[in-house]
């Protein structure tokens, strides 16, 4: 196997795009990628997708992509893993680099959610859980993470105020990021204030639809420097499943997907959560960033929201997450965030974060879900030099 890095990086800002395609938000960011790593060409395209069929009436995403990007003739496909199909997309990117067989490679997420707003929408993301034992109920996606987080605060004796450094934190950040969709600080008192989505969760612990596109450039990393000499090499990738239902699994307060996949990739990188200098993590509800912290290591089963409570969450706090506003500032884009959690974690370790840099990183983390927890890929990226 190669060793691989980054060598270009592209994103669209956050938002409602109401005057650009889907088509249009993907060839901004793949173009602003080829830029930044001084080329025109690659050997394939992987794209990472959900909603393009339900929303937009659009599917076979490579080849319209590739064609409209002017580069027809490349391999080109679209990876779909519900939220996580951003974060598949690169990881199919990162083996086709390292196994060989192909030298430069695009990875790119795009989504267009605004098209819709109704139950078009809702019925989409209520696709990512189980059709036959869940949704078949009429539970929405929102409702799924609402019974996981009742029962946390239940079992864990935590209260909802508990969660609310968790957005206070993606929101002061979101201030700073350019791209993000909100860019305005938010308090506790509007957290606690904020109106009921699906009880417990309100509308200040969940992450906003929206579109937008975000899309990387890999190559073997002892080519790199043919092509800048700010590439961020791929320390660690892998992927994990758990079962679609949450009532299927062993644990539904455990994210068993983000443990196996996190493990995997701490092993192959060579680290610890100890070394991770920041946690881009899939803060699509408050609860999921709790779950995560502690799937990841960061924190003993029940005590993820300690961080938040803790302020070891902030940017000069033990684990940075949400760097540049995380899904619930930045927004979620579904099929795109994972790759806008790799776009911000190598402008952090490039340096290039603005009044969000932390200082001295070396060694990020990424991780993205799908669905409640069905599919999570977790990256560790570092600076070479």
């Amino acid at each position: 196997m190669r060793d691989v890095s980054i060598i270009g990086i592209g994103q669209t800002p956050v938002g409602e795009h109401w005057e650009r395609s889907l088509r249009h938000l993907a060839y901004d960011a793949l173009k602003a990628a080829l830029l930044d790593a001084n080329m025109e060409r690659a050997d394939a395209l992987y794209v990472g997708n959900m909603l393009s069929g339900e929303i937009s009436g659009q599917a076979h995403l490579g080849a319209l992509i590739a064609d409209f990007a002017g580069l027809r003739g490349i391999e080109a496909v679209k990876i779909e893993a519900a939220c996580a199909s951003a974060a598949a997309a690169f990881r199919q990117a990162y083996i086709a680099v390292a196994s060989g067989l192909q030298d430069v490679v695009i990875a790119l997420g795009v989504e267009k959610m605004t098209d819709d707003v109704g139950s078009k929408l809702t019925a989409g993301l209520a696709s990512a859980a189980d059709a036959d034992y869940e949704v078949i109920h009429g539970i929405s996606f929102v409702a799924l993470n609402a019974l996981i987080m009742q029962r946390y605060m239940y079992e864990y004796n935590v209260g909802r105020e508990d969660f609310a450094n968790f957005a206070i934190t993606a929101h002061a950040n979101g201030a700073g990021n350019p791209n993000a969709r909100f860019q305005e600080p938010i308090s506790k008192e509007a957290f606690l204030k904020s109106g009921v989505v699906a009880s417990p969760i309100g509308l200040l612990d969940a992450s906003p639809m929206a579109d937008g596109a975000a899309a990387v450039i890999l190559c073997p990393s002892e080519q790199a420097r043919e092509f800048t000499d700010n590439a961020i090499r791929v320390a660690g990738s892998a992927m994990a499943t758990d079962s679609l239902s949450v009532h299927d699994r062993r644990d539904p307060l455990w994210l068993q997907a983000a443990e196996d996949s996190a493990r995997k990739a701490y092993r192959q990188a060579g680290v610890g959560p100890q070394n991770i200098d920041f946690f881009e993590l899939h803060d699509a509800f408050t609860i999921m960033a709790a779950l995560s912290l502690e799937a990841a290591g960061f924190a003993e089963r029940g005590r993820g929201t300690w961080l938040a409570r803790d302020g070891a969450i902030t940017r000069d706090g033990k684990i940075p997450i949400a760097t540049r506003g995380g899904l619930k500032a930045r927004g979620h884009p579904v099929g795109a965030t994972g790759l806008y959690q790799i776009v911000e974690a190598v402008q952090q370790l490039r340096g290039e974060a603005g009044a969000n840099q932390i200082p001295n990183a070396r060694v990020g983390m990424t991780q993205n879900i799908g669905g409640s927890g069905a599919t999570i890929a977790t990256h560790i990226f570092e600076r070479l030099n």
